[in-house]
């Protein structure tokens, strides 16, 4: 099983600059602790023996917070010199790992997941990846994820409202989609897993709880009370 882990933590974090100023979007800070830590301490407690964060804003503030090791786990960086897109990033990061396949998360979203039971949710279903989803009152903010026999097939577009799945910003990535995707900057949800999904190849993953986007304001100040309890 796959052991190695890529953390998108370069983003600007534009919708929380009102809040937190002072710091990068992963480092903001959440009852008492960096957001960033709580995220790695659920990866390290999971059986993740390495991960690579791919920072880019204020990446020196990433470094010096969280080092090169973690609760025994080793932690790599991949710095993106220019702003490279969600793709563009987890291509460049997929060059620091040691093995062929990896599990990828956003440093701003935390979900409560086994991670070898995603990558087990692509093996069974003989994909190349899997997406783990979110299933949330109102899928307005985000999109909804249209699923059929085990597979995300269509990611519609935000503006609707309801009860539903959402993408929540976690996967597992075989070589063949790593190692697939182009260099330079693009987005990965709409250049390679929108792509995919019409094509068969994304397992639907929904044994999930406990989403929360902490890059929006309001989510942000319930992560407060709710990670408080964790302590």
């Amino acid at each position: 099983m796959a052991d190695e882990a890529i953390v998108l933590a370069g983003g600007l974090g534009t919708r929380l600059r009102a809040v937190v100023a002072q710091v990068p979007k992963p480092l903001a800070p959440v009852a008492s602790r960096p957001f960033l830590g709580w995220l790695l301490d659920r990866l390290a407690g999971a059986g993740i023996r390495r991960c690579i964060l791919a920072t880019g804003y204020r990446s020196d503030m990433i470094e010096q917070a969280v080092g090169a090791r973690w609760r025994g786990m080793d932690i790599a960086y991949s710095v993106e010199s220019a702003p490279l897109g969600t793709g563009g990033a987890i291509r460049l990061a997929a060059s620091h790992l040691q093995g062929d396949a990896a599990h990828v998360l956003n440093g701003d979203t935390w979900l409560e997941y086994v991670p070898a039971a995603l990558e087990a949710a692509a093996r069974k279903s003989g994909t190349p990846m899997a997406i783990a989803l979110a299933q949330v009152d109102d899928v307005g903010r985000y999109g909804a994820v249209e699923m059929r026999d085990g597979l995300a097939v269509a990611f519609r577009e935000k503006g609707e409202t309801g009860a539903g799945w959402i993408n929540a910003g976690c996967y597992f990535l075989t070589a063949e989609v790593l190692m697939g995707m182009p260099q330079g900057a693009f987005s990965f949800e709409q250049d390679v897993l929108q792509p995919r999904a019409t094509t068969g190849d994304v397992a639907a993953f929904i044994e999930t709880a406990g989403f929360i986007d902490i890059g929006v304001p309001e989510d942000y100040r319930r992560a407060q009370g709710l990670f408080a309890a964790r302590e």
